[in-house]
C-alpha cells in the first residue's frame, strides 16, 4: 500500500509560477512510475507529466510543455511539479498518482494509476 499526499498549490496570478510536492509513503517507492494529472470543474481528469521509475524519462502533455517541469527524489520518496508561465486555463485540481509498473514503462492515462492523493487547487487569476 503507498499513500500519496499533494501539497504546494494557491493562488497566483498568470505569468507566476509554483511548485507542488507529493510525499509517497511505504516501500519500494523507486519502483513505481509518477504521474501529476489535474481535474477542471466539469471536466474530465487530464494527463500533465510522468516520470519513469528512475527519473530517466519524462513526459508531458502538449499544454505544459516547455512551462512544467516534473523530477523526483527516490531517497526522500518524493516527487515535483515546478510549474512556470502559468494561465488561467490551468487552474484545477492538480493530483499526483503511483503506478507499480514491473515492465518499467510510463502510462500517461490515470486508470493505469494505482495510488492517488486527495489533489491540491491551483487557480491562475488573470
Amino acid at each position: 500500500q503507498v499513500q500519496v499526499v499533494e501539497s504546494g498549490g494557491g493562488l497566483v496570478q498568470a505569468g507566476g509560477s509554483l511548485r507542488l510536492s507529493c510525499a509517497a509513503s511505504g516501500r519500494s517507492f523507486s519502483g513505481y512510475a509518477m504521474g501529476w494529472f489535474r481535474q477542471a470543474p466539469g471536466k474530465e481528469r487530464e494527463f500533465v507529466a510522468a516520470m519513469s521509475r528512475s527519473g530517466g524519462r519524462t513526459y508531458y502533455a502538449d499544454s505544459v510543455k516547455d512551462r512544467f517541469t516534473i523530477s523526483r527524489d527516490n531517497a526522500k520518496n518524493t516527487v515535483a511539479l515546478t510549474m512556470n508561465r502559468l494561465k488561467p486555463e490551468d487552474t484545477a485540481v492538480y493530483l499526483c498518482a503511483a503506478d507499480l509498473n514491473l515492465s518499467g514503462s510510463v502510462a500517461l492515462r490515470p486508470d493505469a494509476y494505482d495510488y492517488w492523493g486527495q489533489g491540491t487547487q491551483v487557480t491562475v487569476s488573470s
